[in-house]
């Protein structure tokens, strides 16, 4: 499996999921990249993404929906901040309502993306969430966040 870590900082207010890939870092990017191989992984098994927009530029929107086994949408967003391909995408991430615009009360996380080389051509992912309070935090874990992101990495190996 290529999830090598998952860990929790309440004092920090972050989640960070760690995995290894046996890939170059130029293909583990292009997951993130190209919004139809962004699709084959970002929501759970039970849960797969339609990207709607996908402008991966600092300042840029992508708009997506998940899928659920009984037709149900969940639709999400996310402001891109800074981009440095292959190796670096931080962006806000938050839910959605129906028309794909913020909702207002589901607070957004700052997700951070770290990609860098490893020995025999390898690659290693960091994602890091970073949540506004221990409220928001909880309230991301009591809806099965970790679990979640934890099944959508997994799903990276694959792919490559």
């Amino acid at each position: 499996m290529s999830v090598t870590s998952v860990k929790r900082d309440p004092a920090a207010l972050t989640l960070t999921i760690e995995a290894q890939y046996a890939a170059p870092i130029e293909r583990v990017w292009a997951l993130w990249e190209d919004p139809r191989l962004l699709e084959q992984w970002w929501g759970p098994p039970t849960y797969p993404a339609t990207m709607v927009d996908h402008d991966l530029t600092p300042g840029g929107r992508v708009r997506y929906y998940m899928t659920g086994p009984e037709g149900d949408k969940a639709r999400g967003w996310w402001r891109v901040l800074e981009v440095n391909s292959p190796r670096y995408l931080s962006f806000e991430d938050g839910f959605a309502d129906d028309t794909g615009e913020p909702m207002a009360d589901m607070p957004f996380i700052i997700i951070r993306v770290t990609l860098s080389e490893t020995a025999a051509q390898g690659t290693r992912m960091v994602i890091e969430g970073t949540f506004p309070s221990t409220e928001t935090l909880e309230r991301y874990l009591s809806m099965g966040m970790e679990e979640g992101i934890t099944a959508a990495v997994s799903q990276i190996d694959a792919l490559l």
